[in-house]
């Protein structure tokens, strides 16, 4: 293998997605030189594949929804279809413009950009194209591809991943999405907007199962209203072809069919073959693994992302990549509360949390310690206007702070900022209810909330 040794990088990054990009942008931002190392396109699959593309297809779901229920608000409208290719042309033209300003953002750090799939060859090294690129230090950041299930084949016709669903060239008359986490209640959501008939799997006793379990709860109750179908608390056995689609056995026996099954059980790290463990690096399940300053066992060699077995959200990729940048320049950092991460599933309505659900704050510290509260947006003046339903609970530490905000509802997911602040500045009640919520909006409903556990409801009973 050829050494450029003209070279050598302060920081060299295997993989441009989020979290190898935000270490990129930061690392050059503080004076290191780097090179960022990518076989696909920059931004990854939060950019290309996941995050943005199914928001747009989403939004493009809620505008049919907000078509086809327009008569209550008075607008006479009517829904003559779904242009599929239409909506594709949307979803494209937004993950293009997104991609020309990470792309100058990347050229105007002067960060090295190399094409190619890249390999770890020594802790200060990673081969691509035939050369050496080498590196004072190592960012692996090569992120996670769609899982399945032992005996069940992907083919991207019939049985397909959440990478085929966003280029499906047709809305299916029918789905099974296997897996009721966010990747499955987000494409059921779509599908459902779009017009499809839907029915989600789900082996755990409720859909968003990490969530709080009242979160899950209202979810299911909306799903049921919107017509979406599930099945919980089964597992899946069996996937067979049909003669126009395909069939579902699960555990106990019972069968559903479709046009088409969503394999949504979750992602897994991309690292075989990669040269990790010949360097190594330590892992577990092909996940790598750090401490909470993102460093491996390895002196020279950090990773970040969906590598590493953390929350699976772009903007924890971010965080991470930062803090590595940080840290290699000097700067002083601290280890990420992962607990203190909002959280938003954008399926409708969203969930939204951040903080501890009612459980582990009862597991943590003690069932007569933990105080709860449950707000109805049905008090809230906008989301009447919006014609929204959902709640608002927080969980509290008895006399002490809010350690958990967990809310369901249209747009919940951008009131999640306020309840990060709420969580992480460890704030109380009190001192929340001291600060004033413009009106009406919904989040005002938040701050109404906190008047209630603070013991001074306004717009809510005693």
């Amino acid at each position: 293998m050829a050494n450029d040794a003209s070279t050598v990088f302060d920081l060299v990054i295997l993989g441009g997605g989020s979290g190898g990009y935000a270490a990129a942008l930061r690392a050059a931002q503080l004076g290191l030189d780097v090179a960022l190392i990518e076989k696909d396109k920059l931004g990854g699959t939060c950019l290309h594949y996941g995050c943005i593309p199914t928001k747009a297809l989403l939004h493009a779901g809620e505008v049919a929804d907000q078509t086809r229920e327009s008569e209550q608000f008075g607008v006479r409208a009517t829904l003559e279809g779904i242009d599929i290719a239409a909506v594709h042309k949307y979803k494209d033209d937004v993950i293009s413009g997104l991609y020309k300003g990470l792309q100058g953002l990347i050229a105007s750090r002067k960060i090295t950009v190399i094409e190619g799939a890249g390999r770890l060859s020594s802790p200060t090294s990673v081969d691509v194209n035939g050369q050496r690129v080498e590196g004072r230090h190592i960012l692996l950041a090569t992120g996670s591809v769609p899982r399945s299930l032992p005996g069940l084949e992907i083919d991207g016709n019939r049985i397909i991943s959440s990478d085929h669903a966003l280029t499906l060239d047709r809305v299916p008359k029918s789905a099974i999405v296997l897996g009721g986490g966010v990747i499955g209640v987000e494409f059921a959501s779509a599908w459902k907007s779009f017009g499809a008939e839907v029915t989600v799997i789900e082996g755990l006793k409720h859909l968003v199962p990490v969530e709080d379990e009242n979160s899950s709860k209202l979810l299911e109750r909306a799903f049921r209203k919107r017509g979406i179908k599930f099945n919980l608390g089964t597992f899946f056995e069996k996937a067979e072809y049909t003669q126009d689609g395909v069939r579902v056995t699960l555990a106990d026996g019972k069968t559903f069919e479709a046009e088409v099954l969503l394999v949504a059980v979750g992602r897994g790290p991309v690292s075989a073959g990669l040269g990790y463990e010949e360097q190594g690096v330590a892992m577990d399940r092909g996940y790598v693994l750090v401490d909470g300053y993102m460093r491996t066992n390895v002196e020279t060699i950090s990773a970040v992302g969906d590598l590493v077995p953390t929350l699976q959200l772009a903007h924890v990729g971010f965080a991470e990549g930062i803090l590595v940048a940080e840290r290699l320049a000097g700067l002083k950092t601290v280890p990420i509360d992962y607990d203190g991460v909002p959280r938003v599933t954008y399926c409708h309505p969203e969930v939204a949390s951040v903080g501890l659900n009612e459980a582990k704050a009862k597991e943590i510290y003690g069932a007569d310690k933990v105080v709860t509260l449950k707000y109805n947006l049905g008090g809230n003046g906008k989301s009447k206007i919006l014609k929204t339903q959902g709640e608002i609970k927080l969980v509290q530490v008895k006399d002490g702070a809010v350690v958990g905000v967990h809310m369901v509802g249209d747009r919940m997911g951008e009131q999640i900022g306020e309840a990060q602040l709420i969580y992480n500045w460890e704030a109380l009640p009190a001192e929340v209810a001291q600060l004033i919520h413009a009106h009406p909006t919904q989040n005002e409903a938040l701050g109404e909330a906190h008047l209630a556990l603070a013991g001074k409801p306004l717009h809510a009973h005693d």
